[in-house]
C-alpha cells in the first residue's frame, strides 16, 4: 500500500453495522465507506495531495492513485524476477546494513561474477563456443572458482560433462534491471537498515530470522557486562542509574554527513523551518515543463551566437501557448535562428535545401517551408504527421507538446553541428584559461598575505626585544649607583655637596632652558603624532583599496567565466532526490521531482530563506544543496527582489488606473501576458 509521508497508512475497515438500505459515500480506489460526507471529502482531499510515496519504487510527491498505479507496475516487474536468483538475493539482503543503492550495486556485482547452479550460458571448448549448463560450483580458492558444467547440443541434451574455470564461461547480462531489484528488495522486506525479510519469505527459503550477535551489540543502546564482572557479582544483576554523559562503548559516534535517508532527528538539531511547497502553476502541461526550460535556456544562453535577441521564460511560454496567430515574431525568429545555424554548418540540411533549389534566406513568409524541409529530413514519424498542418499555415493550432518536441529536435541537431562544437571547444579552452588565471591570482594573493603577516610578526618581535634591552640597561645603572652608595659613604657625601653647589649656579639657567625644551618637545610630539596618524590612515586606505580591487577582479573573472556558457547544472538534490535548478537569466528556483514528472518553483526571497532553513546539513545531498544556495544567495535573492518589485509596480499601476476617474481618458496599459507580441530580434543578421 502507498506510504503517507514515508510511513504505512491504515485503510478504514467496513462498518459492521452497515445496513443494505443505508446511504453511504465510498472511495472508488480504496473501497472505504463513510457515513459522514465531510469525513469522506476530508479523506478524498488527503488522497489527492502529493504527499504519498510508492512503497515498491520509492517515488515520492505522488497522489494516492498515482502511488497505487506505480506499485502495480512495479509488482508486475517483480513477478518476472528469476526464481532461481531469489534465494541468494534474499540471503544477501537479510540483516544487511547497506543503504538500498549500495546494496543493489553489491548484489548485482556478486550475481554478475558468481554463476549459480542450473544457469544456462555459453562456454569455450576447443577454441569454439558451445551452450552449457552449470551443474555444480566448485570453490577451490577464494579468487578462482571452477564449475562442473554439462555441454548441451542444439536440442539442449547433455553431450558430455567437464570442469571449467570461470574465465572459460561467457557471463551474460543480468536478466533484470537495478530498478527491478530495488522493487524486489522493498517488496520482500519489512524494514530497512538493517534490512529484515518478511517472516514467510525467510521460512520459505530457510533463511535465519535471528539477529546476528555482532549486529545485536551494535544496535543495542545498553552496555553488556563482561563475563568477569558477572562472576564477581555472583550472578546478581544490579541496575545502575543511567549516566547521561557516558556513551556506550560498542556504539561509534556517527560521522556526518551521511546519506540523507539515514539521518534521524536528534536533540542537537537546529530548529528547521517548514519547507515551502513549490508553486506548480505553469501555462504549459506539467510533462512539458522540463523540455520548455531546456529549449529556453539554450536559446537565451547562446543568443549572441544564434543572432537571436534574448527573451524571458514567461514570454516564451506564452508564445508557445498562443493559438491566434501563426506568425508570432518570437516563435518565427527562434525557429529561423536555429535553422540558419544548420544551413551555416553545410551539413545534410544544407544539401537538402540545395537539392530543392531553395534560397538560403529565411523570411517571415517562408519560414514554415524551411521548417517542413527539416521535419522531412529527420524522418521522425510522430513529428512528420504535423507537416500538412504547418504547410497550410496553421502552426499555432499544433498542440503544445508538438511545438516543444519540434524545438527539442532542432536544438539536438544544432548541438551536433561542427559549428556548435567548435564554439563549445573555444568556450571550454577560455574557461580553463580564466579559471587557471583566477587560481594563480588567488595563490599570489595568499602568498602576499603570508609575507605581510611574517613582516608584522618580525617587527613586533623586534620592538619587544628593544623594549626589554632598554629596561635591562636602566636597571643596571640603578644597581651600580646603589652599590657605590653602600660601599663608600664619603663618596656619597662628596657627590651630594658638589651636586648642591652645581644646582645653585645652574638653577636660573635650567628654569629658562627647561621651559624652552618643554615647548620644543611638545611641538615635536605633535608633529610626529600628526605624521604617524596620517601615515597609518594612508596605509589603511591603501589596504582597503587593495581588498576592493581584489574583490572586483574576482567578480570580473567570475562574470567572464559565466559568459562562456557550456550547460546549466542543477544546484543539488534534497533528501528525496528532488533536483533544484537555477538558470542564469531567470529569477526563480525550479524544483524537479525524482521521476521528472512534477515541477514547481520558488519565486520570493522569503521562500528561498525558508528552503535554506529547512535543509539538514547532516545529510550529504542537502548539505551540498545548502552550500550552493549560500554561495549564490546574493545573486538569487537580488534577482527575486527585483522581479517582485516589478510585479508590485505593475499591480500598483493597474489599481491606480482602476481608481482613476472615468472622465480622464488614459491610454490602456499593455497586458504583461501579451508582452511577447512586441518582441523584436535586434541581433538578426541582414
Amino acid at each position: 500500500m502507498p506510504l503517507y509521508r514515508r510511513k504505512p497508512f491504515p485503510i478504514l475497515e467496513k462498518p459492521d453495522d452497515l445496513k443494505p438500505e443505508e446511504l453511504v459515500f465510498q472511495v472508488r480506489f480504496t473501497k472505504e465507506i463513510f457515513r459522514d460526507y465531510r469525513e469522506y471529502l476530508k479523506r478524498i482531499n488527503l488522497y489527492r495531495q502529493r504527499v504519498w510515496t510508492c512503497k515498491s519504487t520509492g517515488k515520492s510527491n505522488l497522489t494516492y492513485e498515482e502511488a497505487l498505479v506505480s506499485e502495480k507496475q512495479a509488482n508486475e516487474k517483480v513477478q518476472q524476477f528469476p526464481k532461481e536468483l531469489m534465494e541468494p538475493v534474499l540471503r544477501d539482503v537479510q540483516f544487511s546494513m547497506l543503504p538500498l543503492k549500495e546494496l543493489v550495486i553489491t548484489i548485482s556485482a556478486k550475481l554478475q561474477e558468481r554463476l549459480l547452479e542450473g544457469t544456462e550460458i555459453y562456454g569455450r571448448k576447443n577454441n569454439r563456443i558451445y551452450p552449457c549448463k552449470i551443474v555444480k560450483v566448485i570453490e577451490e580458492e577464494v579468487e578462482k572458482t571452477q564449475y562442473h558444467v554439462a555441454w548441451l547440443d542444439k536440442d539442449k541434451k547433455v553431450t558430455e560433462n567437464a570442469v571449467v574455470s570461470g574465465e572459460d564461461l561467457i557471463k551474460k547480462k543480468l536478466p533484470f534491471s537495478r530498478d527491478v531489484l530495488k522493487s524486489f528488495i522493498r517488496e520482500s522486506t519489512v524494514r530497512s537498515v538493517p534490512w529484515v525479510l518478511h517472516d514467510k519469505l525467510a521460512v520459505k527459503y530457510g533463511i535465519s530470522t535471528n539477529l546476528p550477535e555482532e549486529l545485536r551489540i551494535k544496535l543495542s543502546p545498553k552496555r553488556k557486562l563482561p563475563k568477569k564482572d558477572k562472576e564477581e557479582n555472583n550472578g546478581e544483576h544490579k541496575r545502575k542509574k543511567p549516566n547521561d554523559d557516558a556513551k556506550p562503548e560498542n556504539i561509534e559516534p556517527i560521522k556526518y554527513p551521511i546519506d540523507d535517508l539515514l539521518v534521524k532527528p536528534a536533540a542537537d538539531d537546529p530548529v528547521f523551518t517548514p519547507r515551502p511547497q513549490p508553486n506548480p502553476e505553469f501555462n504549459v502541461p506539467m510533462e512539458c515543463v522540463g523540455d520548455l526550460l531546456m529549449v529556453w535556456d539554450f536559446c537565451s544562453s547562446y543568443s549572441k551566437f544564434l543572432n537571436l535577441s534574448p527573451f524571458s521564460l514567461d514570454d516564451f511560454e506564452n508564445a508557445i501557448c498562443h493559438k491566434d496567430n501563426s506568425n508570432i515574431l518570437l516563435i518565427v525568429e527562434s525557429h529561423s535562428a536555429l535553422l540558419r545555424l544548420l544551413i551555416k554548418d553545410d551539413g545534410d540540411y544544407f544539401i537538402a535545401l540545395q537539392k530543392k533549389k531553395r534560397k538560403l534566406k529565411i523570411s517571415l513568409v517562408t519560414w514554415t517551408d524551411y521548417l517542413c524541409d527539416f521535419l522531412e529530413l529527420i524522418s521522425n514519424d510522430e513529428l512528420s504527421t504535423h507537416i500538412p498542418t504547418i504547410k497550410r499555415g496553421h502552426y499555432s493550432l499544433l498542440d503544445i507538446q508538438a511545438k516543444i518536441n519540434i524545438f527539442i529536435e532542432l536544438v539536438a541537431q544544432v548541438m551536433a553541428t561542427d559549428v556548435m562544437r567548435e564554439k563549445l571547444d573555444e568556450y571550454i579552452e577560455e574557461r580553463h584559461e580564466l579559471a587557471s588565471k583566477k587560481r594563480g591570482e588567488a595563490i599570489e594573493e595568499n602568498k602576499k598575505r603570508r609575507e605581510k603577516k611574517e613582516l608584522a610578526k618580525a617587527a613586533l618581535n623586534a620592538k619587544e626585544h628593544n623594549d626589554s634591552v632598554g629596561n635591562n640597561s636602566n636597571d643596571q645603572n640603578g644597581n651600580v649607583a646603589k652599590k657605590l652608595e653602600k660601599t663608600s659613604p664619603t663618596l656619597k657625601k662628596h657627590i651630594s655637596e658638589n651636586s648642591g653647589k652645581k644646582q645653585e649656579k645652574t638653577s636660573e639657567k635650567d628654569v629658562k632652558k627647561s621651559k624652552v625644551d618643554t615647548d620644543s618637545t611638545t611641538a615635536s610630539i605633535k608633529v610626529s603624532n600628526g605624521k604617524g596618524s596620517k601615515k597609518s590612515t594612508d596605509v589603511e586606505k591603501k589596504e582597503t583599496n587593495d581588498i576592493a580591487n581584489i574583490e572586483q577582479r574576482k567578480e570580473f573573472l567570475d562574470r567572464e567565466i559565466e559568459k562562456r556558457y557550456i550547460r546549466t547544472n542543477p544546484l543539488g538534490k534534497d533528501r528525496d532526490y528532488n533536483r533544484y535548478w537555477f538558470f542564469r537569466k531567470e529569477s526563480r528556483i525550479f524544483v524537479e521531482s525524482l521521476d521528472h514528472k512534477q515541477w514547481g518553483y520558488y519565486a520570493t526571497k522569503t521562500e528561498l530563506e525558508s528552503l535554506m532553513g529547512s535543509l539538514n546539513e547532516k545529510g550529504e545531498r542537502e548539505r551540498a544543496l545548502k552550500k550552493q544556495l549560500e554561495k549564490r544567495y546574493k545573486k538569487i535573492s537580488s534577482e527575486m527582489q527585483k522581479k517582485s518589485k516589478e510585479a508590485h509596480m505593475i499591480q500598483m499601476e493597474e489599481e491606480a488606473a482602476l481608481r482613476r476617474s472615468t472622465r480622464v481618458r488614459a491610454a490602456p496599459r499593455d497586458n504583461p501576458a501579451r508582452a511577447f507580441l512586441k518582441y523584436v530580434n535586434k541581433l538578426k543578421e541582414d
